[in-house]
């Protein structure tokens, strides 16, 4: 297409000091209710951190209206990563249609803010949902709801027996044959998704990391990560932090991804 003929390229001025944060917290979140992390996205409602607009870049002089604008791009960003983690696109478009048209109508912060936790809360719900669907059997879904539920935690295939109420040897038995995997397997890599995104989006150090994921030591941490994705912690996030964060994002696994606790 032909550029109108007085157009021009604005300028931009870098300014000296830092006014834009790094953007890992917001892609951590993103990542959080892509994996159905109810926990972790009611934490960040509850501390308020998308009112927070320290280092959220200006993008209109009138409060209410720059708060409306970021709050069309966090709908953009969770219909894509939700669309990623295996919404149907239709679905994840609607969602951020509807929410921004109901946003559209509110005349001060308190509102934008309180639709905005409600979308939130909305697609995390419907993610959880649609990876519990992976399974089955009552007890496998509810299995799979624990361990997102208590995603930070030690759990063991006995948590999972005794918290849907059967016996350990017939949940191995039937986790396997709904989800191709063993319940230990199941969570070490969930464990492993949840400290890839720690990695990818936090600054986090390695000892910080095994203590938030329920890891004896720093060093079984990093030689568990090792078997499971072929380099150290440090190699994968020097290969990855931040890292072509717009586009080139690391796929989600096939049925669900980002989060999990221990073994």
């Amino acid at each position: 297409m032909d550029r109108p003929q007085n157009w021009q390229p604005i300028e931009v001025r870098v300014r000296e000091t830092v006014s834009h944060r790094e953007p890992g917290e917001e892609f951590l979140f993103y990542r959080s209710v892509a994996a159905g992390l109810i926990d972790a996205v009611q934490e960040n409602c509850s501390r308020g951190a998308f009112e927070n607009m320290e280092g959220a870049g200006q993008l209109s002089s009138d409060p209410i209206t720059n708060l409306k604008y970021h709050f069309v791009v966090t709908a953009a960003m969770l219909a894509r990563f939700c669309m990623e983690g295996g919404m149907a696109m239709e679905e994840a478009f609607s969602l951020s249609d509807e929410y921004i048209r109901r946003m559209d109508c509110c005349s001060n912060l308190a509102e934008i803010v309180y639709i905005h936790d409600q979308m939130a809360l909305d697609y995390v719900c419907r993610m959880r949902r649609l990876k519990k669907n992976i399974a089955s059997s009552k007890q496998v879904a509810e299995a799979i709801d624990y361990i997102y539920v208590h995603i930070m935690d030690r759990v063991t295939v006995n948590d999972l027996a005794e918290a849907v109420c059967v016996s350990p040897t017939h949940l191995s038995r039937i986790f396997k044959q709904e989800t191709g995997i063993s319940v230990s397997e199941y969570i070490r890599q969930r464990k492993i998704d949840m400290a890839k995104n720690l990695l990818r989006f936090s600054s986090y150090d390695f000892a910080d990391i095994a203590a938030m994921l329920a890891y004896s030591s720093q060093s079984h941490f990093i030689q568990h990560f090792r078997s499971q994705v072929g380099m150290t912690p440090k190699a994968y996030r020097d290969t990855n932090y931040m890292n072509n964060w717009n586009v080139n994002r690391e796929p989600f696994p096939a049925a669900e991804q980002a989060a999990t606790s221990s073994e």
